[in-house]
Parts: structure tokens; sequence; C-alpha cells
């Protein structure tokens, strides 16, 4: 079959023959990282994730659940257009239960969403930035993207933000995730390419509680199918090549409403002073392998330490100049590693900031949020 007749069939419209849509269901995996997903048709166009068909699926291949008891199943929660399908077929982002009802033990959203519905939480209207930055690597080999084989480029300098064959390596994987992005519905602000040759980043929000999340993996989750199309793997490790190179992370933009309104600076340092009581806590959940890249270079501060500042790119949390300035904003946490779950990420930093109250004579007190 020539390949101009595939992609004929692949981009039929189905609108003209059939009322019936595609909807490819998303969930993440029993690894935390990986995204995984499939296809079911439905009889009509669906707008309302309440609308759509629970689905389950074989949790014992997936690393989420046994052999003797594996099923998973799926709940729709968040609904976007999908890009490779187009028309009015969607990509739906689900969470996952145990036939019982009970959210399995990988299912962060569930937990999130509880702590977004607090009504102290809900009426903050806690809004979310997160820069999710990423490393594409020739696929056989696993080296970065425009890397000569088995060796180095020169050092970094010339590739941030850069155009040029030398420089910048992956734009049309970039371009089209953007558009793709643009196309689906999610709230992505914009990209660039990062510090180290072969590395990007794309920003998803401002959005809004739980939505953050199922705006950051879908975008993953597109990034992942367009990767797959170029023959190039994503990498999100936090650290992809060792030494003077820079890592990859996450970089997690925060306010509530009391942050962006008079006054809000105040709010901000007594939120970021409860944030370095809990820095412990919020290290273990921030990725895995961080600790490869919060070594205190590389535009990052010691995993062990805690330190702020305003415009302080070393820092664990960054307030901006313009923040400073205008008495209110947000601030940025920058510890969060590009393999980090942006459902537990947010949750956590709304938990902390709003509703946990260090208990008296010491710095780690309970949650009050539980």
């Amino acid at each position: 079959m020539s390949s101009s007749l595939l992609t004929d069939l692949v981009n039929l419209d189905l609108s003209e023959s059939t009322d019936k849509v595609i909807a490819e269901y998303i969930w993440v995996g029993g690894t935390g990282m990986d995204v995984r997903s499939k296809a079911r048709t439905l009889s009509g166009p669906v707008d309302d994730p309440s609308k759509l068909p629970k689905w389950n699926f074989d949790g014992s291949s997936t690393g989420q659940a046994t052999g003797d008891d594996s099923e998973v199943i799926l709940h729709p929660q968040a609904i976007f257009r999908d890009p490779f399908r187009k028309g009015k077929n969607i990509l739906v982002m689900c969470d996952c239960y145990a036939p019982n009802g009970e959210p399995i033990p990988t299912n962060n959203r569930y937990n999130a969403a509880r702590i977004f519905s607090h009504p102290d939480v809900k009426a903050e209207e806690p809004w979310y930035g997160i820069e999710q930055e990423y490393t594409l690597l020739q696929k056989h080999i696993n080296w970065p993207l425009g890397w000569p084989l088995g060796g180095y480029p020169g050092p970094q300098g010339p590739y941030y933000c850069a155009a040029g064959a030398d420089k910048s390596y992956g734009r049309d994987i970039v371009d089209a995730h953007y558009k793709a992005c643009l196309f689906a519905g999610i709230n992505i602000s914009g990209i660039n390419a990062e510090v180290m040759p072969g590395q990007w980043e794309f920003q998803i929000g401002p959005v809004v509680g739980v939505s953050a999340g199922d705006h950051v993996w879908v975008a993953r989750y597109i990034l992942e199918r367009i990767t797959e199309i170029a023959g190039v793997v994503v990498s999100f490790d936090p650290k992809p090549i060792p030494g003077d190179w820079n890592g990859a992370g996450a970089h997690t933009n925060y306010s509530t409403k009391s942050m962006r309104s008079n006054g809000g600076y105040e709010v901000i340092k007594k939120a970021i002073k409860k944030l370095g009581m809990r820095h412990r806590e919020h290290i273990a959940a921030y990725g895995d392998g961080n600790e490869r890249r919060l070594t205190g270079h590389h535009e990052t501060a010691d995993i062990n330490n805690f330190v702020w500042g305003v415009a302080n790119r070393g820092a664990s949390v960054r307030v901006g100049r313009d923040t400073e300035k205008d008495g209110k904003g947000y601030f940025e946490d920058r510890r969060p590693a590009s393999n980090m779950d942006p459902y537990l990420v947010t949750a956590m930093i709304a938990e902390t900031t709003i509703l946990w109250e260090p208990s008296h004579g010491h710095g780690h007190g309970q949650s009050n949020g539980k």
C-alpha cells in the first residue's frame, strides 16, 4: 500500500458517512510516568465527561493490578479535541479505580481533586503555570537529537532560544506539538529551546486547580504521540546527560487570590515560609532522580537546602522582580523535576500553603486538610 493512500485513509473525514466518533481514553500507568491509551467508538459527539461511559483495562499489564484480579476501571475526567483524528473525535483524560470504586494507589488525581474541592482552597482559586522541560533523543542510541554519535556538541551557551541548524534540533516536533495542543484545547502558553542542545520546554497555564494536571498530562501524551510519528524518543529524565549539562525540571508557578490582591506579597512570604518547613516532604514527591539535578549548579539549589530569593535562579523558590515591585503576584517553585506528577505537585503546594498549619514547637506539623 502506498504511503500516500495510507495518509488519505488516516485523514478520512468520518462526518460525511457516520455520526459516530472515536474517543481515545488516556490514563497514567503503573510507573507514574507512562501514559497509556486505547480507543472506543461513541454513537455521537460528547462534550461532557460525565456523559461518557466508564471503561476498564487489564491492570496486570500496566503494573497496576495482580493477574488474579486485574480489572481496573477508567473514570473519564476531562475532554480535549483529538489533533490526530481531528473532526469531532476526542481525547479523554481518565483516572483509575478498583472495581469497588476505591481509587487505586497510583491514582494521584483523586487526592488532588479532593484537596482542590476543599472550600478554603476553592475560595483561593489557585492558578498554576507549569514549565515542562524535556529532551529529544535519537531513537536507537538514547543520545540527544543533533549530538554527534558517541560524542558531545560544543559547551552550553549558544543553544538557549537559538535558531540555526548548528544550534537548534527538533523544532518541527516542538511546533507540531504547540499547534496540536492549541487545537486540542490545552492551555499551552508558550515554548522555547532550552540551555542544553536537544532540550526544549513548553508552558501550560494559567490553569486553575486539578485541571492543571489534566492539561499537563494530555500535553505530555500528545508529545509522546508526535515523537512516535517522528521516530524520536522523548525523555522526561531530570538529568539525561551527566556532567556539565543542564538538567530538566518542571518549574511550577503558583498564586492564590490573596497573593494576586493588594498586600499579596506578605501572603507569598508566609506561603514560602511554610514550603520551607515542609521541604523534605515536597522533595520526596517532586520526581524520581531529582537528586541528580538539584546539585546547587546549573541554575538549581542544592536538594538538601531550602533557599528563596527575588529573581534568583539558584533558589528553591523564586519571586519575580515584578511581584516584589507590585507588592502582589505569584512565585515559582523551581524544585519539581521534569518527571513529576502534576496532580501530586499542584495539590501539595495548595495543601501546604492554604490548609497546612505548623504545629507549635516544631517545624513539621500535620496538615489540617486531612
